[in-house]
């Protein structure tokens, strides 16, 4: 059993085979998938929303749970229109989280200061929401700007709701884990983890209590060895928790069992909720 805590399936790059590649997911044993609600932008943060309702009640398929949220590639998008929208969005059964929301100073597609108060506005939509968040933090080359960043007002204008939230994609540093693990979220790893580079990472992943792990794809970025260069999906979050597995001396199977466990415990949700086909 694993779960994909984290991809994007919603774009032009899987609109030719889009059923296929959730049906592989299923035979590899995926049976969840979180698909992230950002869209291009506010107008189209419903796009995990449209997916779940599309494949639900499909047990050929992996269970789709979605989210809300305004990346921060698009913070200069962000308006009182598209929060009062979001909000109506986020009452959706089928939205567990909202993001992913965060700095990217990498890009800096919108200006570091919208970044910032659009990061502290989400914040506070999810909180009325009563939503956990889930984190994009990306700094520039070099430097831990942008975990500084994220993590200062994290702890200053989240950590309070009780509601906790994930790192997603976790990139940072051992201390930037801890840092999270402290503010109360959960940290997850995807197919970087198995890149030649990836030391830092992979030292991050031995030190995160099982219990605080979680693993993703975000599809369809970053797929990891051996499908390095090719579009990621969810079928290959096997080899994110192959690569976790040998740092920790267990099995892929092992880790995807306790990751999924964690996303149900984390979320809320039964197991019988979840894939309500496994009671057969």
């Amino acid at each position: 059993m694993f779960i994909d805590s984290h991809a994007h399936l919603e774009g032009k790059r899987y609109d030719v085979d889009r059923d296929d590649v959730l049906a592989r997911a299923t035979n590899s044993g995926i049976e969840t998938y979180l698909a992230i609600g950002n869209g291009d932008g506010p107008e189209t943060a419903n796009c995990g929303i449209q997916l779940a309702e599309k494949y639900d009640g499909k047990p050929e398929y992996p269970r789709i749970w979605t989210t809300v949220g305004i990346h921060p590639h698009e913070a200069n998008l962000a308006n009182e229109a598209a929060d009062s929208q979001m909000l109506q969005w986020a009452r959706h059964p089928k939205v567990i989280a909202w993001g992913e929301i965060g700095l990217d100073y990498f890009y800096d597609h919108s200006p570091r200061d919208v970044q910032k108060a659009v990061f502290l506005r989400q914040m506070e939509l999810a909180r009325t929401a009563k939503l956990p968040i889930i984190i994009h933090c990306r700094p520039s080359d070099n430097s831990e700007n942008a975990w500084d960043d994220c993590l200062a007002l994290i702890a200053e204008h989240w950590s309070s709701s009780g509601l906790g939230g994930i790192l997603h994609c976790f990139t940072g540093s051992v201390e930037h884990a801890r840092r999270a693990l402290d503010l109360g979220f959960m940290i997850s790893f995807a197919g970087n983890i198995t890149f030649p580079k990836a030391q830092p990472i992979r030292d991050a992943a031995q030190m995160v209590p099982l219990d605080r792990m979680l693993i993703e794809t975000d599809s369809p970025y970053l797929a990891p060895i051996p499908h390095r260069g090719q579009r990621n999906e969810p079928a290959f979050v096997r080899e994110v928790a192959r690569q976790i597995g040998e740092l920790r001396s267990l099995s892929a199977e092992e880790i995807g069992s306790r990751t999924a466990q964690n996303f149900y415990n984390f979320f809320g949700l039964a197991l019988e909720t979840a894939n309500p086909e496994a009671r057969a």
